[in-house]
Order: C-alpha cells, then structure tokens, then sequence
C-alpha cells in the first residue's frame, strides 16, 4: 500500500508539472500571445480619457497604443507615454492627446512588436 501511495504521488507531481508548461505564456522578450482587445471607451474627443480592456496588453515601457489606423492595422498615430494615465496587462487608461487623428478609424496596441486585435474607435472634435 505504501508503495502504491508514493508512486501515484509521483505520478501526479509529474503530471502537475507538465500541465503548467502547457499554459502560455505572456512574457514580453519574444512575445508569444497576440494581445487582444475586448472592450473600448465610446467615442472620446481630444482631452477626454480612453480605457481599453483586453488581455496580454503588456506595460508602457514594451508597448505602444495606435489610434487612427486602419481595419488592416496598418498606419495609427502613437499614443505618447505623457498620455498614459494607468496601464495594466488587461487595462490602460490614456487621455486623447491634443493632436490625436480626429474622426474615426481603429485602435490597436502593439506589444513587443505584435499587433493586437483592433477595435473601431474614433475621435471626437
């Protein structure tokens, strides 16, 4: 019986430590998840805070918010670090700068040189 305990013991341990290699990872050096926007503040005009909910957003100093690009995410006004109000790995607050892209266009955030999904968004006059 003392046998058979310890090497389910054994097997379990094993077991753990292979499913918690399995799970990805969300490291900036060498980026491995495309981050992914969920949920953005409506339409903002320049002064206004912005809040964009998402996964994998990575942090101000390894990642840039682009507003003005377009569907493709291609182009986009980057936001300044200056504008940067709080930035969580699934949450950034960020006042529209005085010269964002007025109208509307999409919004991406860039992680480690990895696009994200994009959201529409636009700039209010």
């Amino acid at each position: 019986m003392r046998v058979f305990f310890l090497s389910s013991l054994l097997t379990v341990g094993a077991v753990g430590l292979g499913l918690t290699s399995c799970a990805p990872a969300a490291q900036v050096a060498g980026v491995t998840v495309t981050p992914v926007l969920i949920k953005l503040s409506p339409a903002a005009a320049r002064g206004e805070n912005v809040t964009v909910q998402g996964r994998y957003l990575g942090g101000p100093a390894t990642s840039k918010v682009l507003l003005g690009a377009d569907g493709n995410g291609a182009g986009g006004y980057a936001i300044p670090a200056s504008a940067v109000v709080s930035w969580t790995d699934s949450q950034i607050v960020f006042t529209v700068p005085s010269n964002a892209p007025v109208g509307g266009s999409w919004l991406y955030v860039e992680v480690g040189g990895m696009r994200s999904t994009g959201l529409p968004f636009s700039v209010r006059q």
